[in-house]
């Protein structure tokens, strides 16, 4: 462990002590430990940021590793394309559910997305990997990007069709979720490929893509499945 001014675990558990009850914690009052935490470390060089971050996810828990995402997207300024391979071991490293994997990638890591969105080559291998968190991560990665509209060198179909019959149901909502916001920028992109697609498209996916599309257009769909 590197030698910081500030302990950050330390000053996490004295923070969030603040807040707990019955050994739980909000999430919003996690973010404001957070938001504390990070005006006390924000003037140190960027990859002692991230440095202290990998601190707070080694221990293992929820609440730090919300305050660890969140200082990781309160950096977005300061990312370039290098930081991917940091947030893609964290990734798979200490990410284990969904309430992780979207916590991240519609923030810190979605947002790194959005600034390169050459990277988007790199996420494409995760419909690959066996960790079903990763997979789940291809689309919900993409949130971010789509609902910023800097997104003109991603493919969401790439990873749909990647995932389109995942045996894991929370990596077919995490695709549907992304369809679906994708859907609110290109709603007749959507449409066609859902008409293309209503056959093999398990019906999970197929709900979560079309909850934002039009009601006639909801209606025909849902006719077609």
């Amino acid at each position: 462990m590197k030698n910081y001014k500030v302990d950050i675990v330390k000053k996490a558990n004295e923070e969030l002590a603040l807040f707990e009850y019955r050994n739980r914690y909000k999430t919003g009052d996690v973010r404001k430990a957070s938001a504390k935490i990070y005006r006390l470390i924000k003037n140190e060089p960027f990859e002692n940021i991230l440095d202290m971050c990998e601190e707070l996810l080694e221990e293992r828990s929820w609440a730090m590793g919300v305050i660890a995402y969140d200082i990781a997207f309160r950096e977005r300024n300061n990312y370039t394309r290098e930081t991917f391979n940091r947030f893609e071991k964290w990734l798979i490293k200490y990410v284990r559910d969904w309430n992780d994997c979207d916590d991240f990638c519609t923030h810190a890591f979605g947002a790194l997305l959005a600034e390169y969105n050459d990277l988007f080559a790199k996420v494409v291998r995760w419909c690959d990997r066996p960790e079903f968190w990763v997979r789940r991560a291809a689309g919900v990665v993409l949130i971010y990007p789509m609902a910023k509209n800097v997104y003109g060198e991603i493919d969401p179909f790439k990873i749909s069709n990647a995932l389109m019959n995942d045996d894991h149901y929370l990596v077919l909502k995490g695709y549907g979720w992304m369809l679906k916001v994708y859907g609110q920028s290109e709603p007749k992109k959507l449409e066609k490929y859902l008409l293309e697609n209503v056959e093999t498209m398990p019906r999970v996916s197929f709900r979560y893509a079309i909850e934002k599309l039009d009601v006639d257009t909801k209606k025909s769909l849902m006719a077609k499945s």
